[in-house]
């Protein structure tokens, strides 16, 4: 049966198929039991459905075909399980405590500089479908239409506050104004703080990097050290990058997420924070889930290509002026040599 061939060949397999190792995958099942599920699947069957389908974004005849369903019968539990994952939203996407992340407590790199630092915040661009009429609004930087996610994460790589639904042209500090505005929006604890973008600006809550001062990882090696405080202290306030890994891990278990949609745009938020909520619980259960390190490689080797690339442009940069002094001399030299 197509069903027990996803779980009984090994973790890798699995994490293929259903983007998580079974440990994850039983233990999800076994929360979303004390809910009210459908009856006719067995509640393996359904969540297999539901995460198979966010994983590899694969229509609801094709599903189907593979688990000798109807499309109806696939398409009614979907909606079915994500109801039920959304209830888990407020128990899995939750607010840190007031302590010192173990991630800063235990390096000397961090503290005691970051101590009262809880996560990062940060947006990104999921593709969106909407009608023709408003599609102007939703707009990316990248021309396709997007909404644009609002997120913050801890450094053990959760989301503890996500605000979907905005249009892809919002900017960020807007999206952010909305949610520390909100009845039961996102709450900075007192005394602490987040590391964001620079286009959050310095605000109660939020540092960001200094502008205008190299603050890119990538911009930094044993060659290119810090040379001043402010370069120091974005080189540490590197920190902001779990951002990017939380990013790219979300992605890359969900497929969805960069597919053209076709539910309603309701339906489409719904699946963002959903995908957040099984995050969460991944990364609760089975942390050392390997999509993380693979995502953390991804993220290095990125790092190192824009690194050389930066160092080739620079050496460019600076061929191109020592060409136009030289040329500079020259006209100068060939004027006074004819006087």
């Amino acid at each position: 049966m197509y069903m027990n061939s996803l779980l009984c060949r090994g973790d890798i397999h699995c994490i293929d198929q259903i983007r998580m190792r079974p440990v994850a995958f039983y233990e999800l099942c076994n929360i979303l039991t004390r809910y009210n599920l459908g009856h006719h699947l067995s509640i393996k069957e359904q969540v297999l459905l539901f995460v198979h389908y966010l994983g590899h974004n694969v229509r609801f005849p094709v599903l189907a075909g593979w688990f000798h369903r109807s499309s109806e019968t696939c398409h009614r539990y979907f909606r079915i399980v994500l109801k039920v994952v959304l209830k888990l939203y407020k128990y899995v996407v939750r607010s840190p405590d007031d302590s010192t992340p173990p991630e800063i407590m235990n390096s000397q790199r961090f503290y005691p500089y970051f101590k009262d630092c809880v996560g990062a915040i940060d947006g990104t661009h999921v593709r969106a479908s909407v009608p023709s009429e408003i599609q102007g609004r939703f707009r990316g930087r990248k021309g396709g239409t997007t909404q644009n996610v609002l997120d913050v994460i801890t450094f053990d790589l959760k989301f503890t506050y996500v605000l979907a639904g905005w249009e892809g042209s919002a900017h960020d500090s807007r999206i952010l104004n909305s949610a520390l505005s909100r009845s039961g929006g996102f709450k900075i604890p007192e005394g602490k703080f987040y590391l964001g973008d620079a286009g959050y600006g310095v605000r109660l809550g939020i540092i960001s990097p200094y502008r205008g001062v190299r603050y890119h990882l990538n911009e930094f090696s044993k060659e290119r050290p810090p040379e001043k405080e402010k370069e120091l202290f974005n080189l540490h306030s590197s920190l902001r990058t779990t951002i990017e890994c939380g990013f790219g891990i979300l992605k890359k278990h969900f497929r969805v997420l960069d597919a053209e949609p076709f539910w309603s745009f309701a339906t489409q938020v719904d699946v963002v924070l959903a995908c957040c909520v099984i995050h969460n619980h991944i990364m609760g259960v089975d942390p050392s889930d390997p999509v993380v390190q693979e995502v953390n490689n991804e993220i290095r080797s990125r790092s190192e290509r824009q690194t050389h690339r930066e160092e080739r442009e620079e050496n460019m940069e600076w061929l191109a002026k020592r060409d136009n002094m030289a040329s500079a001399m020259w006209d100068n030299y060939s004027i006074i040599r004819h006087f």
